[in-house]
Order: structure tokens, then C-alpha cells, then sequence
């Protein structure tokens, strides 16, 4: 699998629009989620519109308007944006699930290559399709916090004082650490994130 342009700004558009509800932002602009994502603002429009059309992302008029989620975070899957974006998970046609196209092999139920593929695809979707945005702008906001970074579209964020900026960049902190780290907190560090 390769992640195209496309859907790494759709997926980085859409956690930073579940991050900007949580910071208590609710609609934001196209110009904005361009900026806070260092991306060119017509490409950003276009992915939005994308968004959009598939009811992932609903557009407000107006002065103040701009873009919001258009349903709960928690409802929208990671899995679910890639293949919106760029179809299949499948690194070859014939080990998609929902886009299969036959290949070349004369003997497809026997190929080997075909078999590791399906695993492949299989190993990518488990991950995919087990996380929300929700799950993403959670664990975000989380080490955001702890670092002592204000998150984009916020003013402020009194529960980043006293954090330590800076941290450099340790294996052990990735998504699925943050993601367990949640999962250990007890209901009161719980309800301050």
C-alpha cells in the first residue's frame, strides 16, 4: 500500500477538524486547515470538497463560515479515508476486498504472491479499520498537551503549562503507546484531556 498525497492531507484535514471541535472551534477555514497543514490552499479546497461529497465534512456560509465534521469523530474510521482517497488497501488488484481486478498470473488461487499480498492487505486493514478520528485527535491533543504544545486552532491551553517542549521523537511514542497510555488512565486523568 501507498498513501498518496491525496489521502494524507484528507486524513490530516479531517484529524485537525476533530481537533479543532475539541478545542472548541467548530467551524474552521479553508485558508486555516491549509496553513496549520503547510499545504497549498486549492489542493487543501479540493480534498475538503471531496470531504464533502461523501458527508464526512459539511461547509458553513457566511463571515465566520468554513468547514466542520459533519458527523462525530468517533463515527468517522481511518480505514474508511484512505479508501475513500485511494481505493484500495490492496498493494496489487488482485488481493482487494472491495476493488479486486484479476492480474496476470495464470493461476491466481494457487499464486504465492497473491497470498502475501492478501495478508498484506489484511495486516493494513486490521490497523486501519480498528482506529477512529476520535482515537487519533485524542492521543494528538494528549501528547500536545504533555509537551506543552498549544494545539492548532486554540488560543490557549491551560492544561500545557508546566510540560516540557521539545521532546525529540522516541519509537515509544506513537500512536498505539498513546492509544494504551489512554486505555491505563484512570476516569479523572481521563476526563482532563
Amino acid at each position: 500500500m501507498h498513501l498518496s498525497k491525496k489521502a494524507e492531507y484528507a486524513l490530516r484535514a479531517t484529524i485537525h477538524l476533530g481537533i479543532a471541535t475539541e478545542v472548541g472551534r467548530g467551524t474552521i477555514s479553508g485558508a486555516e486547515l491549509a496553513e496549520a497543514n503547510r499545504l497549498p490552499l486549492k489542493f487543501v479546497e479540493r480534498i475538503l470538497q471531496e470531504l464533502r461529497e461523501a458527508g464526512l465534512v459539511e461547509t458553513h456560509r457566511g463571515k465566520f463560515g468554513g468547514y466542520s465534521l459533519a458527523k462525530p469523530a468517533s463515527e468517522i474510521g481511518i480505514g474508511q479515508l484512505v479508501r475513500l482517497m485511494d481505493g484500495r488497501l490492496a498493494p496489487i488488484c488482485c488481493a482487494s476486498e472491495n476493488a479486486y481486478q484479476p492480474c496476470t498470473c495464470p493461476d491466481e488461487e494457487h499464486c504465492g504472491l497473491r497470498m502475501v499480498m492478501i495478508d498484506v492487505r489484511n495486516a493494513i486493514a486490521n490497523i486501519l479499520d480498528r482506529y477512529t478520528v476520535a482515537q487519533v485527535v485524542e492521543v494528538t491533543l494528549r501528547k500536545m498537551r504533555r509537551d506543552g504544545i498549544v494545539p492548532p486552532f486554540a488560543t490557549a491551553d491551560p492544561l500545557a503549562a508546566g510540560a516540557s517542549p521539545n521532546r525529540k521523537a522516541d519509537p515509544a511514542d506513537g500512536f498505539l503507546a498513546g492509544l494504551s497510555q489512554l486505555a491505563t488512565s484512570t476516569p479523572d486523568e481521563h476526563d482532563h484531556l
